[in-house]
């Protein structure tokens, strides 16, 4: 692997499946009472521009449960919420941590607070992506399919990180992928050449379309996310409006395959993009996504902060 994980980009088939197979083992080792304390006397600082509920918990416990201390570093608490370059407060981190977590707003932020780091940085969130989230739904169709060979994975709403890091990790491992966005919301047009790339030589499918009922046709896997992310809050109720047509719900259901799988990253805003009814019918399966943030991202600081 890289020194870092900033981007889905970042990692090959082989580096996802490593990844997510060191997951399951810590995984069962966990449930079974088996401590793995793979990181004992290492130091994760987490850096938190965007407010967090299961980002900060799942590497905070798991810091903790492999043998590591977590110390969780507000943006207002920090100098760089003052003005300090941030090149400047990763050389200073550097010398004090291990390794650092951050979630932000700008992809280019962790960009820079890598390149000038010389400890592993890991991407908890982006405006531009989201992989750790993706891997943790990799690891979930996984378990819940037996393979990734083939699947058809439909990802329904914005066009926002989630979106975007979805379409190089579903390529990567093997899975068509079909995306439904307005128009006014698409994804960049990095994020479609790197599809193209990667489906015409995985020799794949991938398309991204305005209509969700050509999108989701024998889906095996469907994803969703909410219409407003953190930053868009000013554009909630113009957003409410442009994502009517979007909502994953039974009717849109009845078009996918009979045992799909319904995915959402939370928090889900019921009765927006996904109905109540929906979400409870795959309650176990989306839960399970979320606790999987605790395993992979477990398997990525194993791998990362040694």
């Amino acid at each position: 692997m890289n020194k870092d994980l900033l981007k889905m980009e970042d990692l090959s088939k082989d580096e996802i499946l490593d990844i997510l197979n060191l997951g399951d083992q810590l995984k069962y080792e966990l449930k079974h009472g088996i401590k793995h304390h793979h990181l004992e006397g290492k130091t994760l600082g987490m850096i938190f521009e965007k407010s967090s509920t299961r980002t900060r918990v799942s590497f905070e416990a798991g810091m903790y449960q492999l043998g590591g201390y977590p110390l969780f570093l507000s943006s207002s608490d920090l100098q760089i919420g003052r003005g300090e370059p941030i090149q400047d407060t990763s050389r200073v981190l550097s010398r004090y941590l291990n390794g650092i977590m951050i979630r932000t707003f700008a992809q280019d932020e962790v960009n820079s607070l890598a390149e000038s780091s010389s400890i592993p940085i890991i991407n908890g969130l982006t405006d531009d992506e989201h992989p750790c989230q993706v891997l943790a739904d990799l690891m979930t169709i996984r378990e819940k399919k037996n393979t990734f060979d083939g699947l058809k994975v439909t990802y329904i709403g914005d066009g926002n990180n989630m979106a975007q890091s979805l379409i190089v990790g579903c390529l990567t491992v093997g899975m068509n992928i079909s995306l439904a966005i307005p128009q006014n919301y698409m994804v960049k047009d990095y994020y479609i050449k790197k599809g193209q790339e990667l489906s015409k030589n995985n020799n794949l499918n991938f398309i991204i379309v305005n209509n969700p009922e050509d999108a989701i046709k024998d889906a095996d896997v469907v994803i969703t996310d909410v219409w407003a992310s953190m930053g868009k809050e000013n554009e909630v109720n113009e957003r409410l409006a442009d994502f009517s047509a979007y909502q994953v719900n039974s009717k849109i259901m009845s078009l996918a395959k009979d045992d799909a799988i319904v995915l959402h990253c939370l928090p889900a805003h019921r009765e927006e993009e996904i109905t109540e009814e929906i979400l409870e019918k795959h309650a176990d399966t989306i839960f399970e996504e979320a606790e999987n943030r605790l395993h992979v991202q477990k398997a990525i600081l194993v791998k990362l902060v040694k």
